[in-house]
């Protein structure tokens, strides 16, 4: 792919298109629900850059590790926006599409931090460190992404691995905001009733 220009004036009057070059309005669900994976790649980037400036105590190999997996998932994302902007009867061969694979290549991960971590006894805030606090606003974003993308399979088909995988994500992004806080020396804030 080689992009030369950034705007088109394609898109003034409201209309976009998706990956099967066909024209729609902006504000149909399936833009919506791309719009929100596009968001949330924004967020997760946020993370990275945070975690670029202020790498949270963490020592060099953890840091490596939270950036592979963060660079792992932006790489998803994107995949996961193609997928959407693609209608089922519209995809062609070679098409990068996500699978369960990917959806069990996070739970690994998430599995991998979990085990480092006290059970929870209570609801904690969603605070901390300014790399934590992005993490729980990215996770309330893939929630979010994860409720458009049910409000289009409604009507329209999805890939099969993507619900599962934004599922998924979302406690992913819960216990590596927990993972970094333990790491950091952080206390986790507890709600109180």
């Amino acid at each position: 792919m080689r992009i030369t220009r950034v705007y088109t004036r394609q898109g003034d009057q409201g209309m976009t298109r998706l990956g099967s070059s066909q024209e729609v309005s902006k504000s149909c669900q399936r833009v919506e629900a791309y719009g929100c994976v596009d968001e949330l790649n924004s967020a997760v980037g946020f993370v990275r850059a945070l975690l670029n400036e202020k790498p949270e105590s963490l020592a060099p190999l953890d840091l490596q590790t939270v950036m592979a997996d963060l660079d792992m998932l932006q790489n998803r994302l994107l995949t996961l926006g193609g997928d959407l902007a693609t209608r089922l009867s519209d995809r062609w061969d070679g098409m990068p599409l996500l699978n369960a694979a990917h959806t069990r290549e996070l739970e690994v991960r998430l599995d991998q931090y979990n085990s480092e971590l006290p059970p929870l006894e209570e609801f904690i805030l969603p605070t901390g460190t300014a790399v934590v606090s992005a993490l729980h606003l990215a996770r309330t974003i893939c929630r979010r992404t994860e409720r458009e993308v049910i409000r289009l399979q409604e009507n329209e088909d999805i890939g099969p691995a993507v619900i599962p995988f934004l599922n998924r994500l979302s406690d992913f992004l819960f216990v590596l905001a927990r993972w970094i806080s333990r790491k950091s020396g952080c206390i986790e804030t507890a709600w109180r009733r």
